[in-house]
């Protein structure tokens, strides 16, 4: 026989949930959860990536998925900043051949 981790009454060595007070028996793993600067990094060079990483771990994992979901947003804006700069580039250079 085994005891209730919460109200220490004493119940079978396989329950699942104490039948007196209702408690799970059951433990669950502690995840590992501090942040991560590598997915952040990750999500920074792909950040399709660490857009569906921010998806799956916002509520398991809420740190890391914070470093990935920020990842992600530092990745798109500085392709769009990319983007700008090469435009901007293009212009002047179309705009100097006829001045």
């Amino acid at each position: 026989m085994a005891f209730c981790k919460k109200c220490g009454a004493e119940i079978d060595d396989q329950a699942v949930i104490c039948p007196k007070c209702g408690v799970s028996q059951v433990t669950q793993p502690a995840t590992v959860d501090n942040g991560g600067f590598l997915w952040g990094l990750l999500g920074c060079c792909i950040p399709l990536v660490g857009l569906i990483l921010f998806l799956v771990w916002k509520d398991t994992k809420p740190k890391t998925s914070k470093a990935a979901g920020i990842g992600a947003l530092v990745g798109v804006v500085c392709v769009i900043v990319f983007y700008i700069v090469i435009f901007m580039i293009g212009v002047g250079s179309a705009a100097s051949m006829y001045y």
